[in-house]
């Protein structure tokens, strides 16, 4: 179902249950930082796997992902994907640092990001689930800085069969003037799209 195939409704309906449940994660955000953040969802709907790479600037673009596979009732893989340039200032902000501190990624760097990353799939999940009733369980997630090509690569070639059409959900993180952008996508499994539309009001 890409977007042009979805009503005003539907798309309110994805934006609905993204702010729900990235709305949960704020607060974990902000236990871990001990700061104050702000969220929205600029945008929510399907689309195609050349939009997901367009949308994170190219094949080539570098990137920081978190994944992992989502078993259970509905199952498929998800991403939460930060360009190179979010990925620093979301360093810089979870570190309490001043902005453009951070322009290679450490150790400690890697682990706040995929903490981060962690966190918003977990509670995106969990929203998921209570609205539809569906049991879903989640792996262990993985982290990488890669090229978003190589990403993508990868996930295909661990997962086999993906459908070509990806829940997208943009996210922006907020704090005073910083401003970090991230993707969400959700590759639901070929077998299970449907039921995940009808749970979701779409036929």
């Amino acid at each position: 179902m890409p977007n042009s195939d979805l009503s005003g409704m539907h798309i309110d309906a994805l934006k609905e249950i993204s702010n729900i449940g990235m709305g949960s994660a704020l607060t974990s955000l902000a236990q871990l930082v001990q700061q104050k953040i702000n969220m929205s969802v600029p945008n929510a709907g399907f689309y195609p796997v050349e939009k997901v790479v367009s949308l994170t600037g190219g094949e080539e673009k570098l990137v920081s992902c978190v994944s992992l596979r989502v078993l259970g009732d509905i199952q498929g893989t998800i991403m939460f994907v930060f360009e190179e340039e979010s990925t620093y200032l979301l360093v810089d902000f979870l570190m309490g640092n001043p902005e453009g501190s951070t322009n290679t990624l450490d150790d400690m760097g890697k682990s706040a990001v995929q903490e981060v990353g962690n966190v918003l799939t977990g509670s995106f999940i969990n929203a998921l689930s209570s609205m539809t009733q569906f049991k879903m369980i989640t792996t262990v997630p993985v982290f990488a800085f890669d090229m978003m090509g190589a990403v993508i690569t990868s996930i295909m070639a661990a997962n086999g069969r993906i459908e070509d059409n990806v829940l997208v959900i943009e996210t922006e993180l907020f704090q005073d003037s910083r401003k970090v952008k991230g993707n969400f996508f959700f590759w639901v499994d070929p077998d299970y799209n449907n039921i995940l539309f009808k749970a979701l009001g779409m036929s």
